[in-house]
């Protein structure tokens, strides 16, 4: 297993998968080792893939001040990553709360990013995020599901505060297109994956300069793709689509029937998608 020094001296691990040319990624969560990214619906096959353990996540070291968990902070990791892998710039695809990380990244290091892919990406870098409004525009287009009752009452319990780990397991179903064997196997790997006291600080107060990093993105020489699940509420399609807007050369795909996980819903649509979006970067 690999390993990088990151600048204040905490070892990072990163895992490295299939053929071709690289491209880094960076898992979400927030604060969740790489491994439920598996090969990203076999992406590998076409991309050498070099996953990354944020901080204090799977065979990453803890860091010594847990202060470095904040996102802007964990941007100097992915420069260290960068460095160390010797790439003068980088196709860099972030899932999830990781969108953040990797455009906080593009907004401090532009020239080193070549392309940037955003998979189901949060954008609070950028002062966009999803809300309760969305979760529910989102949750009711699967009241034909079986599960749809129990899931949405557990919503509404964490909508009125619960952190009960009970009512989070039980809206897991929302983030997938099927909840299926194998959706299940994975969401019952998250609690286990995931760094909670990180993922508490990775957006804490300050992490955030949305102005500054709209004034940098709004220039960015780097393609941009945004793939949203059709079935998604962070973000909905929509809100996306804003995000879109806010580079000078970006496209919004919406995969059909997916949830936040779109290399699982289908993994032919998902890797078609971004290999052609990446062999046009050529």
């Amino acid at each position: 297993m690999p390993i990088l020094s990151a600048p204040d001296g905490t070892e990072l691990a990163y895992h490295v998968t299939g053929q071709g040319e690289p491209l880094l990624c960076l898992p979400g969560g927030p604060m969740r080792a790489s491994a439920y990214l598996g090969d990203l619906g076999g992406l590998s096959r076409h991309r050498r893939l070099f996953l990354l353990d944020l901080r204090g996540t799977g065979d990453s070291a803890v860091p010594a001040d847990p202060a470095t968990y904040r996102c802007d902070g964990q941007v100097d990791d992915v420069e260290a990553f960068r460095a160390h892998l010797g790439l003068e710039r980088v196709d860099l695809l972030a899932h999830s709360a990781a969108g953040d990380l990797a455009l906080l990244y593009a907004a401090r290091h532009p020239d080193r990013v070549r392309t940037l892919t955003l998979v189901t990406a949060r954008a609070r870098a950028l002062g966009v995020d999803f809300t309760e409004e969305h979760r529910r525009e989102a949750a009711a287009r699967r009241k034909a599901e079986p599960w749809f009752e129990e899931a949405y009452d557990a919503y509404e319990r964490i909508w009125a505060g619960s952190t009960a780990d009970a009512d989070w397991d039980a809206v897991a179903p929302f983030f997938y297109g099927r909840w299926d064997a194998t959706a299940q196997a994975h969401a019952g790997t998250e609690a286990e994956q995931t760094n909670e006291e990180a993922a508490d600080l990775y957006a804490s107060a300050g992490a955030f300069e949305p102005a500054v990093a709209r004034a940098v993105v709004a220039e960015l020489d780097a393609r941009v793709l945004l793939l949203a699940g059709e079935l998604d509420s962070g973000p909905l399609p929509r809100v996306a689509a804003a995000v879109a807007e806010l580079f000078p050369d970006a496209e919004l795909t919406v995969q059909p029937g997916a949830g936040h996980h779109p290399w699982l819903d289908d993994p032919g649509r998902f890797t078609a998608t971004v290999t052609a979006f990446l062999d046009r970067a050529r």
